[in-house]
């Protein structure tokens, strides 16, 4: 027990915490979590250091009316604990951490599925060429809708980009 005491006093959380990346409300409860633990298992050793036994001759030699006594004894030995079912509540815990397990391997899917994207993004940004070498004929090649766009465009005799003058004004002089 000291030893456990100890090997808990030795920890640093904070290093713990910061290795481990956790966020401010997963640490905010894990700190919350520990007072409680340490909270509750003070209380426990300074209620398991008290007598357990009570001296009913003790309190014949007080009280007047032993019958009282008596009826207290009585009651203390033939008291049994109740026993709970927890089988029920352990059922719940273990379904809900099962579904905290799922829930996490989704998200660590979808993360690292979001990282290959974004390394796959970088790797095209990295290897892409300055904007002053493209070609008209690159971005064609690129984007064939621009070229079918254009195309229905010159056929109507349309010669202006809807949007342009209300993004970059009229250059006309007149």
């Amino acid at each position: 027990m000291a030893s456990k005491a100890a090997a808990t006093a030795a920890l640093d959380w904070t290093r713990i915490y910061g290795s481990l990346n956790l966020g401010k409300e997963t640490v905010a409860a894990l700190q919350e979590f520990r007072k409680r633990s340490y909270e509750a298992s003070r209380a426990h050793a300074q209620l398991s250091a008290q007598p357990t036994t009570v001296d009913f001759a003790h309190y014949r030699a007080i009280v007047r009316n032993k019958a009282v006594v008596d009826e207290c004894e009585k009651v203390l030995r033939e008291f049994k604990p109740k026993e709970v079912d927890l089988a029920a509540w352990t059922k719940s815990i273990d379904s809900f951490e099962g579904k905290a397990v799922e829930s996490a391997q989704a998200t660590e899917a979808n993360v690292v599925q979001e990282v290959k994207k974004l390394e796959q993004t970088l790797a095209n940004i990295k290897e892409a060429r300055p904007f002053e070498d493209l070609t008209v004929d690159d971005v064609l090649a690129a984007r064939p809708e621009v070229e079918k766009s254009l195309n229905v465009m010159f056929s109507k005799g349309k010669f202006s980009v809807p949007g342009y003058k209300e993004k970059f004004g009229d250059l006309s002089l007149m």
